[in-house]
């Protein structure tokens, strides 16, 4: 069975490396793969929309782990949550929510079956001491109800929704990939109806005309949008960073128009 890991550890510190070693240790027979270790410290929003756009591309019975839990020890949950065939294990922080978005999970298991932890459970590294044995073991095949008592609900995030007014739609920017390259919270059906071409897109002191279908449809250094591979629209700076140029940040508005 295959394993994903998404966590805000990094590579500085051995925490991704032991989380590993402890599920080599249990099944050395599992197949482990790194989704991202880069997400922002304590940033739960950025590892769920990671999540969210990621887990269609891998086989149905996949497990997917995200570790980023700026509460861990506190009175939040560990969770297993089964759902069309696929398993989430995490902190009930919303970390495993938007990729649930719109299904109805099989089951919701609070990983309270301490047999199935590393002893003793520290209150700094979940992921070591309970995330990673529970996948361990549940990729040996031990059943999901094994792990600890139903539970009914998750906390699930909300993401900022789109505003129309009189003029067009109002977004902001989710997310910033390692290029600089801005997602926006606006996709696809958000545009529909819309002359595509003929769009006014505007953020703080940048301004952009229409929408591009590649970052080569401008010369380098200009900014372009384009609906990326997320489905969303995306700001960009062709060979360069639009981040760094525009100064930009998420939670920064986007505006779309018609232009004239």
């Amino acid at each position: 069975m295959l394993i994903t890991l998404t966590t805000d550890f990094g590579y500085r510190d051995p925490f991704v490396g032991i989380m590993k070693g402890v599920i080599a240790g249990i099944n050395p027979n599992a197949r482990v793969i790194d989704l991202s270790h880069d997400i922002p410290p304590q940033d739960i929003m950025t590892g769920a929309l990671m999540l969210r756009h990621s887990v269609p591309y891998f086989p149905r019975g996949t497990i997917h782990v995200a570790v980023i839990d700026p509460g861990v020890g506190s009175a939040r949950l560990p969770l297993l949550i089964e759902c069309d065939g696929n398993y989430f294990v995490g902190p009930d922080n919303g970390v495993l929510s938007l990729v649930l978005e719109g299904q109805q999970p099989q089951r919701i298991i609070h990983l309270s079956n301490s047999t199935y932890h590393l002893p003793p459970v520290s209150a700094t590294f979940h992921g070591r001491d309970i995330f990673a044995p529970v996948v361990a073991y549940l990729s040996l095949g031990v059943a999901a109800v094994a792990f600890g008592e139903l539970v009914e609900t998750f906390v699930r995030l909300d993401l900022p929704e789109v505003s129309r007014t009189a003029r067009g739609l109002v977004g902001e920017i989710l997310y910033v990939d390692r290029f600089g390259n801005l997602f926006t919270n606006i996709c696809a059906r958000d545009l529909r109806g819309l002359a595509t071409e003929k769009l006014a897109i505007s953020m703080g002191n940048v301004a952009i005309r229409g929408l591009a279908s590649t970052y080569a449809s401008v010369a380098a250094g200009e900014f372009v949008a384009l609906i990326n591979s997320w489905g969303l629209l995306e700001i960009a700076l062709y060979k360069g960073s639009a981040e760094q140029r525009a100064t930009a940040k998420v939670g920064d508005k986007v505006t779309i128009s018609s232009a004239e």
